[in-house]
């Protein structure tokens, strides 16, 4: 399991390469990247800056690929979640996650973003016409993460 939390970029194929090295028996690889829009609730956004709590996001995501491990047959997960200033295009997430099969690979990485939307301590801070405003949490990644409550979307529900 790979987790950083970092200010640098990530190269997407290196990840993936790290990921599955000396494996033969890696049949899928199921990812997510995250970009910084221009746009965000049909305001204009120049760029946003990311904070966290070092150690405590850390270990909050490692709770989550563990909760993933426990609900799909998954081999391995990364998570790089950039923080500090970012600008439009740039990469924010990066959510890899190798297994034997498609299905569960593709679940496991939806459920961990899901997850990190709504369990992963991060505040966004946009940069706007109108000034700085601080991102809300919203409905919708609540109710994304709730779907996975009810034991049908994993193995456990099967």
């Amino acid at each position: 399991m790979g987790v950083r939390v970092q200010e640098a970029d990530f190269d997407v194929s290196a990840e993936l390469d790290a990921l599955c090295m000396g494996r033969a028996d890696v049949g899928a690889v199921a990812t997510f990247v995250g970009l910084v829009r221009d746009v965000n609730d049909g305001t204009s956004v120049g760029g946003m800056t990311l904070e966290h709590y070092p150690g405590m996001t850390e270990r909050a995501i490692e709770v989550i690929i563990a909760e993933a491990k426990t609900r799909w047959n998954i081999f391995d997960a990364t998570v790089i979640h950039r923080v500090g200033a970012l600008k439009p295009r740039d990469r924010i997430v990066l959510v890899a996650v190798c297994g034997g099969h498609r299905g569960e690979s593709f679940d496991a990485c939806e459920f961990i973003m899901d997850f990190l939307k709504t369990r992963a301590p991060f505040w966004k801070k946009e940069a706007t016409p109108q000034g700085e405003r601080w991102v809300e949490a919203k409905t919708s990644d609540d109710v994304a993460a709730a779907r996975w409550d009810d034991g049908k979307n994993d193995k456990a529900g099967q």
